[in-house]
């Protein structure tokens, strides 16, 4: 198997076990909502005690409850599953090329760095609305009572909403590695990207169902237990009177017990007597309207000898029974007693209105707390934006340290940052200076081999010129007495010393140029030769210091100058010279050796620029090397190269003169850089 193979392989694990992740993050917080569903309903719904047995609810309901939250939990994970991949396509295609190492672009970075940081809000959304869904459908397939569905709902929606905000981050700590990876593949970056929330909505969005839980539920499980009492309450109220008024088992009729249970005071007008006879044959009910449901039967069937006599309508429904049961002469047993509500409307109300209170009194508090909070930190951006604006890292441009909190330390982290960073600036100025002075006197080596054998020329011709000038001197000196010297001698003489000494003084000048050119490269960086000069005492310095080079290297070099050659420029002559010879010498490093070619130096007017172009016909720049021209120093010559030459003339350029230097490269034909020299309060 090959190595290629492996490696996707490898890949399509680390894919799959980032979807697994997610995966499990799903199920566990299903699972869960669904225990939490299962615990909590009974007690704000005040269940029946006992009634989560599962062989009663058998007896009663086609599904357990058990398994009606096991429906609930596929059914929750399956839609949540579906909306978590359905979202996350974007960002599982990205993994999928990050993890195989393929060329990801700039456009589909930035749609994963937007969908890292939207979809933990639309996940936030999507699974609010589907818990709520879903819960309303089992609420209302559960429970028969308006209002135990408005109190259920309640729950609902704060489950909903903590569960989601769980999701939400969840998934933004398991999409922050996603995030962050992308910068590995692109350094670039960009503000503004994706929802904008800032960081005191952040906080109330995730804070207040915490805090609407908890109210909710405290007051839904006071509500409840309320309610117990009451029912507690009532109950021993019709036992009292039950325990006192008993029937003979010899005198047990239907019409014993209705004149029994009509002698006792109804505690609500609400409340009504019922009368079972033995198997349940007949119900008799005081109320017209009243009636006892299977739930009751099964209820007392199920759990009689254990409820103490009390009984309960069914889920969800406020309406308890206080039964008593007594044995006729037939061995028959009769259950008889009374059914009474235990809804406390009111108190729900005073529960609802707490709630409503305390959450928009904490609201405030919470809102004021996060605002302070978000205000501290937009103080501290605030000021890191003044220092950016700034443009200039000093140690002096601290940012205040106004609280001894996570924001001082921020403020005092940066403010060290920034002290690092200004020594580091000052030692990268100080190397960057040492290099470049390093990379000048190296230049300066080679010019000086060149110059000694550009002056071995004229000094020898100008030394040919003393002895014909002394030849000369002294055959005038002989020729004084001689009678056959005549004037016109004397004169041819005169002018072939002249001639000499017209040689001399061109020999003479040409070492001057030489010297002067040398001289104004030997100069330091610090130093500056700011002066007017024209194009042709440019090219005439170019042309001396790059000629020995050329000659060895058997490359010609060919000047034009299409435009005025008494244009005269303002600034650092010998700098210019310097990024001249640096481009002409690259071009003759680009042949790699051959001999007979051509480097054409130009030189235009275009636009009120001056244009300098170096042009060889080598093979072209790598693209590697084309990125980082000018942003690093980067060199095509190996160890033997430096990368300084086009990095310091670049830095020169746009220095010393405010100009600018461009380049057009093709791979098998050359290159051409352009030196653009602006021509205002130059000319």
């Amino acid at each position: 198997m090959s190595k290629k193979t492996n490696d996707n392989k490898t890949n399509d694990k680390k894919l799959t076990n980032f979807k697994l992740k997610f995966l499990l993050m799903v199920l566990v917080v299903d699972a869960i909502t669904v225990i939490l569903l299962y615990f909590i309903m009974p007690l704000v719904q005040n269940f029946p005690p006992l009634s989560e047995n599962i062989a009663f609810q058998e007896q009663l309901e086609e599904l357990t409850h058990i398994q009606q939250y096991i429906i609930a939990y596929i059914l929750c994970i399956s839609i949540h599953s579906l909306s978590f991949f359905l979202l996350m396509r974007k960002i599982f295609a990205y993994l999928k090329k990050y993890y195989n190492n393929e060329k990801i672009s700039y456009d589909e970075i930035l749609n994963v760095r937007k969908d890292c940081i939207n979809i933990p809000y639309k996940v936030f959304l999507v699974q609010m609305v589907l818990i709520i869904a879903i819960g309303m459908l089992f609420n209302f397939i559960m429970l028969v009572s308006s209002f135990t569905i408005m109190r259920f709902t309640l729950m609902i929606i704060v489950i909903a909403s903590i569960i989601s905000v769980i999701l939400l981050i969840g998934t933004q700590k398991m999409l922050y590695k996603v995030n962050i990876s992308t910068y590995e593949v692109c350094k670039k970056y960009e503000k503004n990207i994706g929802y904008r929330i800032t960081n005191s909505k952040n906080l109330l969005f995730q804070m207040i169902p915490f805090i609407l839980v908890i109210l909710i539920v405290i007051s839904l499980i006071g509500y409840s237990k309320a309610v117990q009492q009451e029912g507690f309450a009532t109950a021993n109220y019709y036992r009292a009177y039950l325990e006192m008024n008993k029937v003979s088992s010899d005198n047990v009729s239907m019409e014993s017990l209705k004149n029994l249970l009509n002698n006792i005071p109804l505690q609500s007008d609400k409340d009504y007597y019922f009368i079972i006879t033995p198997n349940d044959e007949q119900i008799y009910t005081s109320n017209p309207d009243g009636n006892i449901s299977d739930f009751v039967l099964k209820y007392r069937d199920f759990f009689y000898e254990q409820s103490n006599g009390v009984l309960y309508e069914t889920y969800g429904v406020d309406e308890q029974l206080y039964i008593v049961d007594i044995t006729d002469s037939n061995g028959g047993t009769w259950y008889y007693g009374f059914k009474y509500p235990v809804v406390d409307f009111d108190l729900f109300l005073y529960y609802f209105e707490l709630i409503i209170v305390v959450f928009i009194a904490y609201t405030i508090l919470l809102s004021v707390w996060s605002h302070n909070i978000s205000n501290n930190l937009i103080k501290t951006t605030e000021s890191l934006k003044d220092i950016l604006d700034d443009e200039n890292l000093d140690k002096n441009n601290i940012l205040p340290i106004v609280s001894n909190d996570e924001f001082g330390d921020l403020s005092y982290y940066y403010n060290k940052i920034q002290e690092f960073t200004v020594n580091n600036i000052e030692k990268i100025h100080e190397n960057q200076n040492m290099l470049m002075e390093s990379e000048r006197l190296a230049s300066l080596g080679q010019l000086i081999g060149g110059i000694a054998h550009n002056l071995k020329t004229p000094i020898m011709s100008t030394s040919g010129a003393i002895e014909g000038l002394s030849d000369l001197i002294k055959e005038y000196d002989s020729s004084i007495d001689d009678p056959e010297v005549n004037s016109k001698d004397h004169h041819d003489i005169a002018r072939d010393m002249n001639e000499w000494i017209a040689k001399m003084r061109e020999y003479i000048e040409y070492m001057s140029d030489i010297i002067t050119a040398v001289k104004g490269q030997a100069v330091t960086l610090s130093e500056s030769d700011a002066v007017h000069f024209t194009l042709d005492e440019l090219v005439k310095r170019v042309d001396i210091l790059m000629k020995h080079e050329l000659k060895n290297a058997i490359v010609y070099l060919n000047i034009g100058i299409k435009t005025d050659e008494k244009t005269i420029l303002n600034g650092d002559i010998n700098s210019l010279v310097q990024v001249i010879n640096n481009m002409i010498s690259n071009s003759i490093q680009a042949y790699n050796g051959k001999t007979e070619q051509n480097i054409d130096l130009i030189i235009d007017k275009k636009d009120n620029n001056i244009v300098i172009s170096v042009k060889d016909y080598a093979s072209g720049l790598p693209k590697k090397v084309q990125e980082k021209l000018f942003k690093e120093m980067i060199t095509t010559k190996g160890k033997n190269g430096t990368g300084l030459g086009l990095y310091m003339s670049y830095s020169t350029i746009r220095a010393h003169f405010n100009g600018d230097i461009k380049f057009e490269t093709e791979e098998g034909k050359g290159t051409t850089f352009y030196i653009i020299l602006p021509l205002n309060g130059n000319t």
